[in-house]
């Protein structure tokens, strides 16, 4: 059965593997921005060319969104007038020598010819950029930061420093932030990208399913070698996001990503990785035993984390309030921590290492949720965390979102050490640490990847995450590489 899964799925991979996105796809994306600006100018700048020889160039999300023009040190600027915009792109050309190296970029005619838009030289950007200005049109800026996650730190792009300059030159000129606009296009997913994060998924879960069935490994980098390399047989361009393989203790570190460390027998390790198709990013985590069987304790925390995946799935549905999910997943994990002796009660409270208005929001001073720290579900695009319909409006699930589900538990006694010492805590301490020494390094998270349709909420990433499949799997693994 997994070998005839196996061969179908690489044949449609090998079948697969032109997809794309229509031009008329991003014609139609900077249409639907110019009628919400309805009159000024959208200015946005690309990443620029890489100053390391790690990887190839990679564009910023946003930028590609709008205009498919990948390769560096370009900008995009659309004058728009009652809803209609006129785009050009101000590229950059290779300079000869590095052209042998990196490789030529396209000219202006090539560009019209692929994307249907204007392109001058990048070099003419601020004097067109003066003339507009002067005109009185304000200006929509999209800020060119690597990734959204980090985007309040990174305020010296070369994007936000041009508009700086720019309106240091025209005063009163007014400046816009763009990105919001964007961000709610980018939340609702077209049909030609739900088929490209299919497509992400489908080889993201093989690469789990593979290493299944690998050889028993002595490090957690084995088990990296083997996602990466079927993320990359099978067509992934690269991974979506930095692996992460924790094995035991490390297996607690929720972005632990040195993947350097011992598997042990009788640990278990949390595996965070997924590949990157044709620009769209999967997203997929597994927990699995070192050994190839959970203990009663592992197994335990597992079913708890499977449960309340369970439950955010059947509150996953067009029109329901995307806090459902969460609230769901939240009770199911309260109730089975308590039960296991883990926390006072479902209600009790503790003193958190970090700042916390305990009163506004009690939910993240309950002992529970120290235990399962993060949210459970994020957008997924163009970037792991990309926009998602039920961020905005009235934050509901609606179809054409695209987003993970991920509840997680992480015990070790670290994190009891981590805690501010106050009468509340120490009573907490008391009470559950011969339960945690009990649960000791256990980490558990189990994350799929989804979309709504009009026909509801679609699981599309498929790798095996009940206990007795994977279980069953991992019993037919070959013996280890390394005696």
């Amino acid at each position: 059965m997994i070998a005839a899964r196996s061969l179908a799925f690489t044949l449609v991979a090998a079948s697969s593997l032109a997809a794309q996105i229509p031009e008329s796809e991003f014609a139609a994306r900077r249409d639907s921005l110019a009628r919400r600006i309805d009159s000024g100018v959208v200015i946005a700048f690309g990443g620029r060319t890489p100053v390391t020889d790690f990887g190839t160039f990679h564009q910023l999300p946003a930028f590609h969104y709008l205009t498919n023009f990948d390769e560096p040190d370009a900008a995009m600027v659309m004058v728009v007038r009652g809803g209609k915009g006129s785009t050009t792109l101000f590229i950059t050309p290779a300079e000869p020598r590095s052209a042998f190296y990196y490789g030529w970029r396209p000219d202006s005619t090539a560009i019209r010819r692929i994307h249907n838009v204007n392109a001058r030289s990048f070099s003419s950007l601020a004097a067109v950029a003066d003339s507009l200005a002067a005109a009185g049109l304000p200006f929509h800026t999209l800020d060119d930061f690597e990734d959204a996650d980090f985007s309040r730190a990174d305020s010296l792009t070369r994007g936000r420093a041009f508009v700086r300059a720019l309106a240091s030159r025209h005063s009163g000129l007014a400046v816009k932030d763009a990105q919001p606009i964007v961000d709610q296009l980018r939340a609702r997913k077209s049909t030609a990208e739900l088929a490209l994060l299919r497509k992400a998924a489908e080889i993201s879960s093989e690469g789990h399913r593979a290493v299944l069935l690998a050889p028993v490994p002595s490090h957690e980098y084995e088990l990296q070698a083997v996602l990466e390399y079927n993320f990359t047989r099978l067509g992934g361009s690269r991974p979506a996001y930095g692996s992460i393989v924790g094995s035991g203790v490390n297996g607690t570190q929720l972005h632990y990503m040195k993947d350097r460390g011992i598997t042990k027998p009788g640990d278990v390790v949390v595996m965070d990785a997924a590949t990157e198709y044709e620009g769209y990013a999967a997203d997929i985590t597994r927990t699995i035993p070192v050994s190839g069987t959970f203990t009663k304790e592992q197994r335990a925390i597992y079913q708890l984390v499977r449960d309340a995946q369970g439950a955010a799935e059947r509150n996953s549905k067009p029109g329901m309030l995307a806090s459902a999910a969460q609230d769901s997943s939240v009770v199911v994990r309260t109730k089975g921590l308590a039960a296991l002796g883990l926390i006072e009660s479902e209600t009790a409270m503790f003193d958190p290492p970090w700042q916390a208005n305990c009163e506004r929001t009690p939910m993240v001073c309950r002992q529970a949720n120290f235990w399962m720290i993060h949210g459970i579900s994020h957008g997924l695009g163009l970037a792991v965390h990309d926009p998602a319909q039920f961020s905005f409006g009235d934050r509901t699930y609606k179809v054409g979102d695209a987003f993970t589900i991920e509840p997680g538990i992480y015990i070790s006694t670290r994190m009891l050490d981590a805690l501010p010492d106050t009468p509340k805590n120490r009573a907490f301490i008391a009470k559950v640490k011969p339960m945690v020494v009990k649960y000791e390094n256990t980490g558990v998270r189990i994350e799929d990847d989804y979309v709504i349709t009009e026909r509801g909420l679609e699981r599309i990433s498929s790798a095996p995450r009940e206990i007795a499949e994977i279980e069953a799997l991992m019993k037919k693994r070959a013996r280890p590489l390394v005696p």
